[in-house]
């Protein structure tokens, strides 16, 4: 038999095996299981994929480029190299979550663009704090950058239409961010010293 793990937050979890035929057996099983208290697996959100070093490694020898991704607790997990090039799992920002956050911050804009600039901005100060309290780990501060920027762009274009006339242009727009600054992501959370401190309990 080979390795297996189990990585589980609510009723979201993750299965890890070192075999195939180990993953589908556990995926009959559980279906099977469920079907005893009537529950059913979302279809659409589970799958069994090769995942890990050995399996970029036997992407490359069959042709078919880099493993496939997953998304889990708002994070898209994949394949990558580490500074030195050795092989590390990377994740980065669900693009799913990304474009969720944008069009719930794009709705508020419509309905209080017309604020007080201060509350405005004082709301997307604190949205983009909690947002990067979350999103700030190990390899996804260049997607919280991006996501940071498309903030700023939706600011200006929804300021752009409180009035008839042209608010800004992108030079005064930078003399008001420079006024009213939001956060920049940093790293909250670094994935490998936290290995460190469980590794005990793996």
């Amino acid at each position: 038999d080979g390795q297996a793990y189990l990585v589980r937050y609510a009723d979201d979890f993750v299965c890890c095996f070192q075999f195939k035929n180990e993953a589908e057996a556990f995926f009959q099983s559980l279906k099977l299981r469920l079907k005893k208290f009537n529950l059913e697996i979302a279809e659409d959100k589970t799958k069994i994929i090769p995942f890990g070093r050995l399996a970029e490694k036997l992407g490359k020898h069959q042709g078919n480029g880099k493993p496939e991704t997953f998304d889990f607790l708002g994070f898209t997990h994949y394949c990558g190299k580490s500074k030195q090039g050795k092989f590390r799992v990377k994740r980065k920002s669900s693009r799913k979550k990304v474009q969720s956050k944008l069009k719930e911050s794009k709705e508020w804009l419509m309905k209080n663009r017309n604020n007080n600039i201060h509350i405005i901005m004082d709301r997307f100060k604190r949205s983009l704090i909690g947002y990067f309290n979350y999103y700030c780990i190990t390899d996804n501060i260049p997607s919280v950058n991006i996501f940071k920027v498309k903030i700023e762009n939706l600011i200006f274009k929804w300021l752009n239409r409180r009035s008839q006339r042209k608010s800004f242009d992108w030079e005064k727009y930078r003399l008001f961010l420079s006024k009213f600054p939001l956060p920049s992501p940093r790293v909250k959370v670094n994935i490998y010293d936290l290995r460190k401190e469980i590794s005990y309990i793996l």
